[in-house]
């Protein structure tokens, strides 16, 4: 039999893993750098996608402010506190369909993509793509196999003119 998935955040998953993961998630404990970046693990960025989705004061209780986007596929937040990840202080945080981005200012997507050894993919002057596979695995278990890939993205979004988006997506798909 074929488990059920479900998208949260843009993440593919079990049904099973929705009640483990939401409960298990510690404000307290987030790692923002961290899941921006690429240094944690699915479990943890489950853990804050499922309660960030599942929970009405989620975003307040991080000291978050949901703000309009101008972009129906990004759920932009304003932070209370400046978050600093690859060397660049900012405010603004996006969730794309998989995964945390922080929105840049003063810097280029082609000189951030370089720092961090990402080669684009569309690189032109109305469009910047970019992105670094970290992780890439398949593993099946009791006839339900799960996908996971985690990459670090860098681009350019015409929502946000000036602006680089840089960030981590985690997938998990159910195959």
């Amino acid at each position: 039999m074929r488990a059920v998935a479900f998208t949260v955040v843009g993440l593919m998953v079990p049904t099973t893993v929705l009640p483990a993961a939401a409960q298990e998630f510690d404000p307290a404990a987030l790692d923002l750098p961290a899941l921006v970046e690429c240094r944690a693990d699915v479990p943890t960025y489950n853990g804050l996608a499922f309660w960030l989705t599942g929970e009405p004061e989620a975003a307040g209780e991080l000291g978050w402010r949901k703000v309009d986007s101008g972009n129906p596929f990004l759920s932009q937040y304003e932070l209370e506190k400046p978050l600093t990840v690859f060397g660049t202080e900012t405010k603004a945080l996006v969730f794309t369909s998989s995964g945390p981005m922080a929105v840049l200012e003063g810097v280029t997507a082609t000189d951030l993509a370089r720092k961090l050894g990402i080669e684009p993919m569309i690189s032109t002057e109305q469009k910047f793509l970019g992105e670094k596979v970290i992780l890439e695995k398949t593993e099946t278990s009791e006839g339900v196999t799960l996908a996971t890939r985690v990459s670090l993205n860098v681009s350019t979004v015409e929502s946000h003119p000036g602006k680089v988006l840089a960030g981590c997506s985690y997938k998990i798909e159910v195959k």
